[in-house]
């Protein structure tokens, strides 16, 4: 294990987190509402990533990765979730306040991560190339899950705090769930795009 390439691999993971992408939209959705929800969808989102480092470390990621349809199905229902959240979003916007609870937001990263299939493919087919061929394969993609879990804790705290500064009005905080919202939409129709 002494010769896991750290610093391409920390490049790597730093460049997916500074693509905004679902979990982000996510996030800063529900940091728009409060920090407890910032911090609690962040907390979802890094589940889900677990979840698919668990799943890469006994195999499931490799034989779901070889099968297209199945594929194909985790992308489809992530992009109508996604488009449900932009519509939740949306309507958001339109009420007095979010009705989402802390666990609600927590609920949400966790199932925007895990109905992500970039996340599936990225401990498939990007994290491999980053271990010891020598040392164990499921070891060294589980250690590097924990770092790029812990690199996402730390990244969802700063987009929760910049968030927080940033939204501090009801209105500029109805205007951020109408532009997540559309982003929300737009990143599902995209998904559901691409797997059809």
């Amino acid at each position: 294990m002494t010769d896991i390439q750290w610093l391409p691999f920390l490049g790597v993971v730093l460049l997916a987190y500074a693509i905004p992408g679902p979990d982000f939209a996510v996030v800063a959705r529900a940091a728009a509402n409060s920090r407890s929800a910032g911090w609690r969808a962040g907390l979802g989102a890094q589940a889900g990533l677990c979840v698919h480092m668990v799943a890469a470390v006994i195999g499931v990621s490799l034989l779901i990765s070889r099968s297209p349809l199945v594929l194909n199905i985790i992308q489809v229902l992530g992009g109508l979730y996604l488009v449900w959240l932009g519509i939740a979003a949306l309507r958001d916007s339109a009420a007095s306040s979010s009705a989402a609870t802390d666990v609600r937001w927590f609920r949400m990263g966790l199932t925007t991560n895990l109905l992500n299939p970039k996340a599936i493919l990225f401990f498939v087919a990007i994290l491999p190339q980053f271990v010891d061929p020598d040392g164990s394969l499921p070891l060294q993609v589980g250690i590097l899950g924990i770092v790029d879990a812990a690199i996402g804790l730390a990244v969802w705290a700063v987009v929760t705090a910049a968030v927080g500064r940033l939204i501090g009005r009801s209105a500029t905080s109805k205007l951020w769930n109408r532009t997540v919202g559309v982003l929300f939409i737009g990143i599902g129709v995209a998904f559901v795009g691409k797997a059809m």
